[in-house]
């Protein structure tokens, strides 16, 4: 079909299809009249890229969702903007702060600091693939809102930077990638919220924790014994992401930086250690919980 047919079918102008052409987003048939032929996988991408763009997705966000057939940048898509609106969120509160006489100067500080935040973020949502990525990008998001003060802070954030640019993307065995898909795949971007939220009121409890879990945890710490779970896919997936973080130095290097970057996230890590110290005293025998 003409472009006439296409832009009927689709509901967009002949001027937003061509553009969409213009920037490869698409590659309709040439006929040897010099008229493009759209056939039907031409319509679905352009009813794809319609829906995309009311979504307020860039151009270039739009390619790399269409060029991948995992579909896993599109389920990426959700955090990213949830991170954008978050800037948006807190520029508009320093744009506030420069209204009411604000200084200029400690404004610039903050800017950079969501910057550097950015950088941080996108860089470890790179890394990680699917539903780690979004888990630990937001984890670490939420330790990174603060301007670099020191020269100890910015020699961490050098460290991290040169860290992350040089880690290897982690993956998985078709087998493993495949239980990662069917079991946290379609975990949404509230339900890691929600996780990580209850993450941060057990370390912050560890006592009340204990108290009103222990029929799972005992449940668990059971199961973990078994030889049933050291021949599961969970188990191996462990086992993979363990070696991974050695490995590549995430444990020896990155936290140690993370702390000295982030004040807020060394608080978090003695917290965090001892709460392990108290589960661990109640399940002296179980390794890695």
């Amino acid at each position: 079909m003409l472009i006439n047919e296409a832009a009927k079918q689709t509901a967009l102008t002949k001027k937003a299809i061509e553009y969409y052409i213009e920037q490869d987003l698409l590659h309709p048939d040439v006929l040897e009249n010099g008229y493009r032929d759209f056939g039907e996988e031409h319509i679905e991408i352009l009813k794809k890229i319609s829906v995309l763009r009311k979504l307020d997705l860039r151009i270039e966000e739009i390619r790399s969702i269409l060029e991948d057939p995992s579909g896993s940048i599109l389920k990426e898509m959700p955090l990213r903007k949830e991170l954008q609106m978050q800037r948006e969120e807190k520029k508009k509160e320093l744009l506030e702060q420069l209204c009411n006489k604000g200084n200029y100067a400690e404004i610039n500080l903050q800017l950079d600091a969501l910057a550097q935040t950015s950088t941080i973020t996108e860089l470890l949502l790179n890394a990680f693939p699917g539903f780690y990525g979004k888990y630990i990008c937001l984890h670490f998001a939420s330790f990174l809102n603060f301007p670099i003060s020191s020269k100890e802070q910015q020699e961490a954030y050098t460290t991290i930077l040169d860290f992350l640019d040089n880690m290897p993307v982690m993956h998985f065995s078709a087998e493993l990638q495949a239980y990662v898909d069917e079991t946290l795949g379609d975990v949404t971007l509230e339900q890691i919220k929600e996780m990580q939220q209850n993450v941060l009121q057990s370390i912050a409890s560890p006592e009340r924790f204990l108290s009103e879990n222990k029929d799972t945890l005992d449940y668990f710490y059971h199961y973990m014994q078994s030889q049933e779970y050291k021949n599961s896919p969970a188990y191996r997936l462990k086992v993979t992401m363990r070696d991974f973080f050695h490995s590549t130095g995430y444990y020896d290097t990155f936290i140690p930086a993370m702390k000295r970057l982030s004040p807020a996230y060394a608080q978090y890590c003695m917290q965090s250690e001892a709460a392990s110290q108290m589960l661990t005293a109640q399940y002296p025998d179980q390794p890695d919980l």
